[in-house]
């Protein structure tokens, strides 16, 4: 399995991936500092929750940058094809070279990839043969995180005591109510969008 570096030149992917790491540091700013930090501080939860966000957080977009930048099967320009698999390849009508099939040519990256799944403008790659299980693991992690964002947010409100120790002279605090709602819109359609696609592609292996 190649682990190439692969990078595309596509400003809408650019954007894409610049939406979805200001929300990836929105949260990991703004939730530890309203929820987390001052509820340990007061003894309502423990280091290891602290912690454990941490930890997703930096799965989350480890595994973002992993698969924005791994070669997802990018065809080489002139493929070596054994003879016993020669009737297993095609030539490309559009870059007019020989490929396996179940390769499909993406029009954004002007090259053929093998068992390409789709263009996903959301890491600015293919996903491919040699990187599908990266967007798999980015899939989960991305779960993980959204459902533990939306979680502390609920708990802030409903579960957890209320803050004896508030700094309302910073702004945070001041508009507390403002970022956490927001958190939670951005968990919400994170969270449903990524778990029917992780469902979609989990179907799509299975059978």
């Amino acid at each position: 399995m190649g682990q190439r570096l692969h990078f595309v030149v596509d400003p809408q992917g650019w954007c894409c991936m610049s939406l979805i790491i200001f929300v990836w540091l929105y949260n990991t700013i703004f939730i530890p500092k309203v929820i987390l930090f001052p509820h340990y501080e007061e003894g309502n939860i423990s280091v290891v929750a602290v912690l454990c966000y941490y930890f997703c957080s930096l799965f989350c977009v480890a595994s973002l940058f992993r698969a924005s930048v791994a070669d997802p099967g990018k065809l080489p320009e002139n493929p070596e094809i054994p003879i016993t698999e020669r009737e297993h390849w095609e030539l490309c009508n559009k870059c007019n070279m020989m490929r396996p099939k179940r390769s499909h040519h993406c029009s954004r990256c002007g090259h053929c990839v093998r068992r390409m799944d789709h263009h996903c403008p959301w890491i600015n790659n293919c996903v491919g043969e040699d990187n599908h299980w990266l967007f798999l693991q980015l899939c989960f992690y991305t779960q993980i995180l959204s459902s533990y964002t939306l979680i502390l947010d609920f708990c802030h409100y409903y579960y957890f005591l209320p803050l004896k120790k508030e700094n309302w002279d910073v702004f945070v605090f001041r508009h507390e109510l403002a970022f956490l709602r927001i958190s939670a819109f951005m968990g919400v359609i994170i969270l449903g969008g990524i778990s029917r696609l992780f469902y979609t592609q989990l179907m799509g292996i299975f059978t």
